[in-house]
């Protein structure tokens, strides 16, 4: 790298962007020669450039990894509703997009066989009044001695059958959704609340036993689907935090799960974050941005933002603040954490380095550099 200090350069790089006239007015079209790779600019040239001014951080936060995830349903959260017996729609209540409370009826319909099971109630409920009877009759007897113990023992088990066999006819009854009172309709209630996303119930359709009828969604928590490399899993703990971007929003989202084993098919992990959606602001199959916070992982190591990092002539350079500008400081590079890059060596930490915008300082020793070959 040539000797060159860019002071008129950036000056007329920023007045042609139409962001510099006054600067360019204030310097007469000379070039000085100075230290190696040094810029020269006053505070107020940096602020009409826009370059961000920052520090390096020791140790401190362990920067991020940024990839594609999608926003998925809450596998928890969702339910497919179906009628346990077959029958004809005669009510239909809810239809997509419409809120539902739990309990609350989504749909009625008509069947022989609840018509059939009610009367299995029924003539069970008969069958346990009479061994009830019997056996009251026969333990009176007993009592009496008109009747042998064995007598009483008989009806005593007969009237158990009779109440086991009507218990298990009421269950199915409740099993099948059969309201009290209804002898051949069943009653299709919401298992959960939230909101209906699919309905294949149609009004008049004879559906099948546990054909699907609805499909509830509390969207109230979603889920965020990535999937990392190996390297990268290794660092990731559930518990750790996410920023989910896309088209404007920004909201974090906690890790709930790390998997064990890689996907066979991508050979990556696949890793699940909660996202907390009671605000509606994402849907279900919406593709957003997501950046993993690391922790520190307590190396003290030097990371810069990847904005600062400029190649100068083949060489790996940081523009580092100056008294009188800036100065273009070799620096070679370890690992990059998403937005941010370990600094191996050429860096102590504690100096004030061009961030974003740092590009301009490039541009401005490139155009000095050609003015002096000329």
């Amino acid at each position: 790298m040539t000797s060159k200090t860019a002071t008129l350069s950036l000056a007329l790089l920023l007045a042609a962007c139409g962001a510099g006239e006054d600067i360019a007015q204030n310097h007469p079209e000379t070039e000085t020669h100075g230290d190696e790779g040094v810029v020269t600019l006053t505070p107020q040239q940096i602020d009409t450039a826009a370059i961000e001014l920052t520090q390096p951080t020791i140790g401190g936060s362990g920067g991020a990894i940024a990839l594609p995830a999608t926003i998925e349903g809450d596998p928890q959260g969702t339910r497919v509703v179906s009628a346990a017996i077959g029958g004809r729609v005669v009510t239909l209540t809810r239809n997509l997009g419409e809120d539902v409370r739990r309990g609350e009826t989504l749909a009625v319909i008509e069947s022989r066989e609840a018509a059939a099971l009610n009367a299995d109630v029924e003539a069970a409920a008969a069958r346990a009044e009479l061994a009830r009877s019997n056996l009251k009759r026969e333990e009176a007897l007993f009592a009496r001695g008109y009747r042998p113990e064995r007598e009483v023992q008989v009806a005593r088990a007969a009237a158990k059958e009779a109440e086991v066999a009507l218990r298990q006819a009421r269950q199915q009854v409740a099993a099948a959704g059969i309201r009290s009172g209804s002898l051949n309709r069943i009653v299709i209630t919401a298992p959960i609340g939230g909101q209906v996303i699919g309905r294949s119930a149609v009004l008049g359709q004879t559906v099948a036993a546990d054909a699907e009828l609805f499909r509830l969604a509390n969207l109230s928590q979603l889920s965020v689907t990535l999937s990392l490399q190996p390297g990268d899993a290794g660092r990731v703990r559930p518990g750790m935090t996410i920023e989910v971007d896309a088209a404007g929003r920004r909201q974090a989202a906690r890790i709930t799960f790390v998997s064990p084993v890689l996907d066979a098919e991508t050979r990556q992990v696949p890793v699940i974050a909660m996202l907390d959606n009671r605000a509606g602001r994402w849907r279900v199959g919406e593709t957003v941005s997501a950046r993993v916070m690391l922790p520190s992982d307590g190396d003290g190591a030097i990371r810069i933002p990847s904005t600062a990092v400029q190649t100068v002539e083949g060489r790996t350079v940081v523009f580092v603040r100056t008294p009188s500008g800036f100065r273009a400081t070799p620096v070679a590079l370890g690992r990059q954490d998403g937005g941010s890059v370990v600094v191996t060596s050429g860096l102590t930490g504690r100096e004030q380095i061009a961030a974003a915008n740092s590009f301009t300082l490039k541009s401005a020793l490139g155009a000095s550099e050609a003015g002096h070959e000329d």
